[in-house]
């Protein structure tokens, strides 16, 4: 176990090379200049980043297709069920394994964010606690897409023949994907953090897992062949519809977050 984690983790950088790490920098600072976090006066905050960007690969190596979690929890769904049936059902039961894989990478995002919220006493304003979340989620969504840019980019992938195959656009495609999912890596540690600092942490820890399950889903829905016709019938690439879910998704939870983030505080209420 502990040779393959190490294989792992050196996968994680082994393809990406020089412009896959840039890009998954450059998408986390996009997204993150929105939530305007104070890095330069509160430099404590890049620690909170490296906190989280470490917990990554150990998060995805856990819960992530055929890593230990999903694994063992098909190993008891086979105890009970025979391949036919969980064939037929897999849109249902896939459902607690999306759920645990949600709480497994929320709660690595998450957990350098408790960690200050702990040493603060257990009091820190809510909006300070959203910045702190969102500073956690994007360190973990570089470090996810740099795993992403690894696996594009040992697959054979090249910009001259993405082109060539696919024109200027469609090559870009295999990068929106991170671009996107790195916003929502975000949005949703920030909701959590907010929550932490509201004093409704687990809730809105198991809401946050809830959010990334909704995500999962969509991948689901697609590598089940649930939009196989829909994208052959209205022309679009393989994977356009997924994309299109994901990005509407990520959109909506980021655009919620930011809600928060811009949301005066309401005024004390006299007696």
């Amino acid at each position: 176990m502990i040779e393959r984690m190490l294989g792992f983790l050196a996968y994680f950088f082994a393809s990406a090379g020089l412009v896959g790490i840039g890009l998954a920098v450059v998408f986390g600072a996009v997204w993150l200049a929105l939530y305007r976090p104070p890095l330069l006066r509160k430099p404590w905050l890049w620690a909170v980043l490296a906190g989280s960007a470490v917990l990554t690969p150990i998060a995805i190596f856990c819960a992530d297709d055929s890593a230990m979690i999903p694994y063992w929890v098909w190993q008891a769904y086979t105890y009970f069920w025979s391949g036919e049936v969980l064939t037929e059902w897999v849109l249902l039961i896939n459902v607690p394994v999306l759920l645990l894989n949600g709480l497994v990478k929320e709660g690595a995002k998450l957990a350098p964010v408790a960690v200050y919220w702990w040493r603060t006493g257990r009091d820190m304003p809510p909006k300070l606690g959203l910045v702190i979340g969102a500073v956690a989620g994007a360190g973990y969504g570089i470090l996810w897409a740099v795993w992403w840019h690894s696996a594009l980019f040992s697959s054979g992938w090249t910009w001259h023949v993405a082109v060539e195959t696919a024109g200027t656009w469609g090559a870009c495609l295999p990068f929106v994907e991170p671009f996107v999912v790195v916003g929502f890596h975000t949005a949703s540690c920030a909701l959590a953090g907010y929550g932490l600092a509201r004093g409704w942490g687990w809730q809105f820890y198991l809401l946050a897992s809830s959010l990334h399950a909704v995500l999962s889903y969509c991948y689901l829905l697609h590598n089940v062949g649930l939009f196989h016709e829909l994208t052959r019938a209205l022309g679009f690439g393989e994977n356009s519809i997924v994309l299109l879910l994901i990005g509407v998704w990520a959109f909506v939870v980021s655009g919620a977050v930011l809600w928060l983030r811009e949301r005066k505080a309401a005024p004390p209420t006299g007696r």
